[in-house]
């Protein structure tokens, strides 16, 4: 009668759709043919109507259990396809949103798999280079997001306390022997101990209080945007007091392990959003509705998620429409976005900056070449913008040349550490040469001798620090910080060449106990060294004791024994500042 009749209502469709899912409620032990014929016997009532609430509960439990049979192809294909292109609010109607889910679930388990999920995909944007149904990326946008949530809620639900990112990726410090089961305030002796990062972003710190279960952070924010830079700028670029008390060797790394089945729907689902990305009149829809991040804390810790993600963002950042690029920064002040993710320190960045290299480049080549722009680089990403420029990227190179000449940078110091950068390669001499026939008061400030402290840029390597030093005069030098950068002993012998040096932090990195002897052997008017979380051994540190001008050392979780801790105090006279916390000296 519903398919015979001349009528044009809605409901004559719909009541009979409503009597076969009341029936098949009450009627639980059918067998697995007689559901597939009630769905065939069906289908052409599904031509023009949704299916109801119960009966999309049916459809999707036969997607779980039979995801190969015919049924799946031949009948819920195009009610899924009507679903997409017509549905105007999943909120409304949520097991529309299960069923659509479930449906691309199972042609995700046909022989195929993906290709079948991708030709569905293209068959709902169709072969024209416009997609004639605007519903369908918003509502696939919706399944997707929905499918990921549910692969992290376990994970969510089986925290009493929901942790943040930071906590999710770099872990929580667990029971350890070494540490008592009371809180440890983190103190410093000198500030001179620690690199200028880390003592900048201490002094901006309430509390910062280590137990041996969790990590308790206060942070006071310290708005400082629209503000020039100060005399330390840039330095909030490196690891700061946070990471430092996460890199330490007791420190257990919570790990987020997916169950087999969430793990597959979360490939299935990242592989689509990187489908979607692929076309180009979606692609700025899909930068705006991923804009706010619409994704839980837990997925962007998730090293798999973000690192497969990733293509989406390199999408955005190498289309050259502003309304697609401009989605990669966040969507209001205060809140980070996909550009602040990915970049070196960001929760979701796994290189060493060419994602943030190719976001720069193409936001500075948009409306964003503005002071604004490059004073919140300054702020926040100078150490990375550094480091790529030492290795060559003339989008980098181009970014510190317009901070001298904006003068964003008021530190006399960080000034000098920039012009050294751009001296050191290539590209950079020339761009900064081209910068001094406009601005000549740049090469007069660097006539007057090097900086008197410097930072290296996390990530660093050996040979960064080699062309560093040796594109510019560091005579002057007496403070140099390599706080978790990569070096090794190997640097030892570029060091040794600062006549100047006074103060050396080599917080975590892995210099060991062959560069220890030879700066022992050259370096004897240091007067302070942090050798804090290092390889170093008795056997290096034994050879500390030539250096009668030490006043301040750090060996904080070293393999300092007692004894060697002894013979040092009795050779070294100035000594009067010593942290052996974490060693067999303590």
């Amino acid at each position: 009668m519903a398919l015979t009749s001349p009528l044009q209502d809605e409901s004559i469709h719909q009541a009979p759709l409503e009597i076969v899912s009341r029936l098949l409620s009450e009627n639980t032990n059918l067998t697995t043919q007689e559901h597939e014929n009630i769905i065939v016997a069906i289908a052409p009532l599904l031509e023009n109507n949704h299916p109801p609430p119960d009966l999309c509960e049916f459809f999707c439990k036969h997607c779980r259990e039979r995801p190969r049979s015919m049924v799946v192809i031949e009948v819920f294909t195009p009610v899924v396809q009507r679903i997409l292109k017509h549905n105007m609010d999943f909120g409304k109607c949520p097991r529309l949103r299960l069923f659509t889910q479930e449906y691309i679930l199972a042609l995700n388990e046909l022989n195929a798999g993906m290709e079948v999920v991708k030709k569905f995909i293209h068959s709902m944007h169709g072969p024209t280079g416009q997609c004639p149904h605007p519903r369908v990326l918003p509502n696939l946008v919706a399944v997707c997001l929905a499918a990921i949530y549910s692969c992290y809620e376990e994970f969510i639900n089986s925290r009493d306390n929901s942790p943040s990112l930071k906590e999710i990726r770099n872990g929580c410090q667990q029971p350890c022997d070494r540490k008592p089961n009371l809180p440890l305030r983190l103190l410093h002796t000198s500030p001179d101990l620690v690199s200028q990062e880390a003592t900048l972003t201490e002094s901006r710190l309430k509390s910062v209080i280590v137990t041996s279960n969790e990590i308790h952070v206060e942070v006071e924010r310290n708005n400082t945007a629209n503000q020039k830079m100060t005399a330390n700028v840039g330095n909030d670029s490196e690891p700061n007091l946070i990471d430092c008390l996460m890199v330490s060797p007791t420190c257990s790394t919570i790990s987020i392990e997916l169950s087999p089945q969430a793990d597959r729907v979360l490939g299935c689902y990242v592989e689509i959003l990187k489908m979607l990305s692929n076309y180009d009149d979606w692609r700025p829809a899909l930068a705006s509705l991923l804009q706010p991040i619409p994704f839980p804390k837990e997925a962007l810790a998730h090293e798999k998620f973000t690192k497969e993600l990733k293509y989406v963002i390199q999408r955005f950042a190498e289309d050259p429409r502003q309304e697609v690029h401009s989605c990669l920064l966040s969507v209001r002040a205060g809140k980070d976005g996909w550009f602040q993710l990915y970049s070196p320190g960001g929760v979701a960045c796994d290189d060493d900056g060419e994602l943030f290299a190719s976001m720069v480049h193409i936001l500075m080549g948009s409306c964003y070449k503005t002071k604004k722009f490059l004073l919140s680089l300054a702020e926040n990403k100078l150490g990375p913008c550094m480091l790529l420029a030492l290795r060559g990227n003339q989008t980098m190179v181009e970014i510190l040349c317009l901070m001298l000449e904006y003068n964003i940078i008021d530190n006399k110091d960080t000034q000098l550490q920039i012009i050294s950068t751009l001296e050191s390669t290539d590209v950079g001499k020339k761009m900064y040469e081209q910068l001094c026939d406009r601005q000549r008061e740049l090469k007069e400030l660097q006539r007057k001798g090097g900086p008197t402290r410097l930072t290296l840029p996390s990530k660093s390597t050996d040979a960064d620090l080699a062309r560093l030093l040796s594109s510019g005069s560091f005579g002057n030098l007496e403070n140099l910080s390599l706080a978790f950068t990569n070096v090794t002993s190997a640097c030892a012998e570029h060091l040794i060449k600062l006549p100047s040096l006074k103060q050396l932090n080599l917080w975590s990195t892995q210099f060991g106990d062959a560069g220890l002897r030879l700066l022992s052997e050259h370096l004897t008017m240091l007067q302070v060294l942090n050798l804090c979380e290092t390889p170093v051994t008795d056997a290096g540190l034994l050879a500390l004791s030539s250096m009668k001008s030490l006043c301040s050392l750090n060996m904080n979780s070293t393999k300092l024994s007692a004894d060697t801790y002894e013979d040092l105090k009795a050779k070294l006279p100035n000594l009067k500042e010593v942290d052996v916390r974490y060693t067999e000296a303590w």
